[in-house]
C-alpha cells in the first residue's frame, strides 16, 4: 500500500515536473515578449521624440540663419548709410570750405581794391597838398615883397608927414600938442551931438523893427504849427447794445452800479436816453477808467461785483499804458531827448487834463513847436526852447494830488528831475 502511494506520488511528480517546466517556460517567454514590446514602444517613442526635436532644431537653425542673414543685411545697409552720410558730410564740409574760401578771396580782393583806391586818393591828396604848398610859398614870397614895398612906402609917408607937421607949426604958430587938443575938443563936441541924435534914431528904428519882427516870428510860427483844438466836457457817453443792458448794469437792488461807482469814483447817469449811459466825473482819468471798464463789461456780458473789480483793475492798467504812450509820443514828436520815465508819465497825464477848453498835452506840444520855431528865427538854442515849451504846464498833472499853483509845482518837478 505504501509502495503504491509512493509510486503514485512519483508518477504524479514525474508528470507534474515537465508540465510545470513547460508552463514556466511559456510564462517566461510571454514576460520576455511583453518586455521586448514595451522596450520597442519606448524606443519608438524615443525615436519619434528625437525626430521631432531634430525637426525643431532644423527649424531653429533655419531661423538662426535667417536672423544672421537679416542682421548681415541690416548691418550692410547701416554701413552703406554711414558711408553715404560720411560722404555727404565730407561734401558739405568741402562745399562750405570752398564757399568760405571764395568769400575770403572776394573779401581780400575787395580790401585790395579799397586799399588801392585809398592809396590813389592819398597820392592825389599828396599831389594837391604839394601844389598848395608851392602856391603858398609863392604867395608868401609875393607877400614878403609887398610887405617890403609897404614898409618902404610907410617910411616915405612918415618922412613926408614929419615935414608937413614942421611946415604947419611954422605957419600956424601952434605946437603939435596944442593942435591935437583943439582938434579933439572940436571933434568931441561934434561927435557927442551926432551920437545923441544917432542913438535916438537907432532906438526908434530898433523898436519899430523889433515889433515888426516879433509879429512876423509869431505869425510864422502859428502858420507852421496849425494844430486842432478840442473841447472836452466832464461827461462821457457809453453806447449800449440794447436798453436791456441798463438793468443788468444796475443789478439786483443796485449792487452792480454801486460797485462800479465805488471802484471808479464816478457817477453813472442812467436815464431815458436810448441805448446809452452817461459817465460823469470832474477827473478825466477816473472817467476814462470807468468808460473802459463799462465797455469791457458790456462786451464780456458777465456783470457782477467781482467781475466789475477785475475789469476796473484792467482798465486802470490800460489807462496807465495809454498815459505812458501819450507821453512818449509827445516827446518823440517834439524831438525832446533825455526825458526821465517818471517825467514822461506825468507828461502823459496831461492827455486827460483840459485848460480853457483845450487839451493840455496838445497845448504843450504846440507850445514846444512854437518855442522851437521862434528860437530858430532868433538864432538861439531851439532844443532848450522846445523842452521848456513842452514842460511849461507839467505842474497841472499834479494839481489835484498836491497843493500849490501849477507854476510852483512845475518848478519843483523840473528841479527834481
Amino acid at each position: 500500500m505504501l509502495s503504491q502511494i509512493i509510486l503514485s506520488v512519483i508518477a504524479t511528480a514525474a508528470v507534474s515536473i515537465p508540465i510545470a517546466f513547460l508552463i514556466g517556460d511559456r510564462f517566461r517567454k510571454s514576460k520576455v515578449e511583453r518586455t521586448i514590446g514595451s522596450a520597442e514602444e519606448q524606443a519608438k517613442k524615443i525615436a519619434d521624440s528625437a525626430e521631432k526635436q531634430s525637426r525643431e532644431a532644423a527649424i531653429l537653425v533655419e531661423d538662426a540663419k535667417r536672423t544672421v542673414a537679416e542682421a548681415e543685411r541690416v548691418a550692410d545697409e547701416k554701413r552703406k548709410e554711414a558711408v553715404l552720410a560720411a560722404k555727404e558730410e565730407v561734401y558739405n564740409l568741402k562745399t562750405e570750405a570752398e564757399r568760405e574760401i571764395k568769400e575770403n578771396r572776394a573779401e581780400v580782393t575787395r580790401l585790395e581794391r579799397r586799399a588801392i583806391a585809398k592809396e590813389e586818393a592819398l597820392d592825389r591828396k599828396i599831389e594837391a597838398h604839394d601844389r598848395k604848398e608851392e602856391a603858398l610859398e609863392r604867395k608868401h614870397a609875393d607877400a614878403d615883397k609887398r610887405l617890403k614895398t609897404i614898409e618902404e612906402k610907410t617910411a616915405e609917408v612918415e618922412r613926408i608927414k614929419e615935414e608937413q607937421l614942421v611946415k604947419l607949426e611954422e605957419i600956424s604958430g601952434y605946437t603939435t600938442e596944442r593942435a591935437k587938443q583943439e582938434i579933439l575938443l572940436a571933434v568931441e563936441t561934434e561927435v557927442r551931438h551926432e551920437a545923441a541924435q544917432r542913438i535916438i534914431e537907432i532906438e526908434s528904428q530898433l523898436k519899430e523893427e523889433a515889433d515888426d519882427r516879433a509879429r512876423n516870428i509869431i505869425a510864422l510860427a502859428i502858420q507852421r504849427c496849425a494844430a486842432e483844438h478840442s473841447t472836452e466836457s466832464t461827461v462821457s457817453v457809453v453806447a449800449l447794445p440794447s436798453d436791456d443792458m441798463k438793468g443788468r448794469i444796475i443789478g439786483r437792488e443796485g449792487r452792480n452800479i454801486r460797485s462800479i461807482e465805488t471802484a471808479t469814483g464816478v457817477d453813472l447817469i442812467i436815464d431815458d436816453t436810448p441805448e446809452a449811459i452817461t459817465v460823469s466825473c470832474f477827473d478825466p482819468v477816473r472817467r476814462e477808467i470807468a468808460r473802459l471798464a463799462l465797455e469791457k463789461l458790456i462786451t464780456d456780458g458777465r456783470i457782477h461785483p467781482a467781475r466789475i473789480e477785475e475789469m476796473v483793475d484792467k482798465a486802470k492798467k490800460e489807462v496807465e499804458t495809454l498815459i505812458r504812450q501819450a507821453g512818449e509820443k509827445a516827446v518823440f514828436e517834439t524831438g525832446v531827448r533825455g526825458v526821465p520815465p517818471e517825467l514822461i508819465r506825468l507828461l502823459g497825464r496831461l492827455q486827460y487834463r483840459t485848460s480853457y477848453g483845450q487839451n493840455v498835452l496838445q497845448h504843450s506840444v504846440e507850445v514846444a513847436y512854437l518855442a522851437g520855431i521862434m528860437a530858430d528865427e532868433l538864432g538861439v538854442d531851439s532844443t532848450l526852447a522846445k523842452r521848456a515849451g513842452l514842460l511849461h504846464d507839467i505842474g497841472k498833472s499834479m494839481t489835484q494830488e498836491i497843493e500849490g499853483s501849477h507854476v510852483q509845482l512845475g518848478v519843483d518837478i523840473a528841479r527834481k528831475f
